[in-house]
């Protein structure tokens, strides 16, 4: 992994997808330094950015065995499995676990490490589309977290609906915490 991010051994990634867990981890560790967040805290965001998408690349079979009874799509299986073997190795930290499992969809009743996450998932740097948008709220978000934070949720909900993508009751109750 050289000097990348330090997964779980049941971790399923391939080297984009490591990549991307790195750029996230170290978004959410420069906003951890530039709000001087509490060092258990900036632990958990650390936590949470390294676990997000441990189980990203592991097949759909291994993704329903790991989330039985959840019926939702496959593309946001991964973060749900993720909290669940995360429980299954003793991890008790429930705001890092609420974040780990809703980042894809997002959550309403998030604590910071949860908002922190879909944030620096969504604005890392590597994506390629309104690059110049999310680097801003990137770099504003230590003076203006619940600011960017609305802009964020804003962002990703109106692209769900332009694609005609499914919206879930997690991402409504999340828009309605935050408008």
């Amino acid at each position: 992994m050289d000097g990348g991010p330090v997964l779980p051994a049941w971790a399923e990634v391939g080297e984009r997808r490591l990549a991307h867990i790195g750029r996230v981890t170290a978004l959410l560790d420069d906003w951890a330094r530039a709000l001087q967040l509490p060092a258990d805290e900036a632990q958990a965001w650390h936590d949470a950015g390294r676990w997000h998408d441990a189980l990203r690349d592991a097949d759909e079979a291994t993704l329903r065995a790991l989330t039985p009874g959840l019926d939702r799509p496959f593309a946001v299986l991964h973060g749900p499995a993720a909290a669940a073997r995360l429980v299954a190795e003793g991890e008790t930290r429930e705001h890092v676990l609420e974040a780990v499992r809703w980042h894809t969809v997002g959550h309403g009743e998030w604590a910071r490490t949860g908002r922190a996450l879909y944030m620096a998932d969504f604005l890392e740097p590597g994506r390629r589309f309104l690059q110049a948008d999310r680097a801003f709220l990137a770099q504003h978000l230590p003076h203006d977290f619940d600011g960017v934070f609305r802009q964020v949720v804003r962002m990703r909900l109106e692209w769900t609906l332009r694609e005609g993508k499914e919206l879930f009751p997690e991402a409504v109750d999340l828009w309605n915490a935050v408008r």
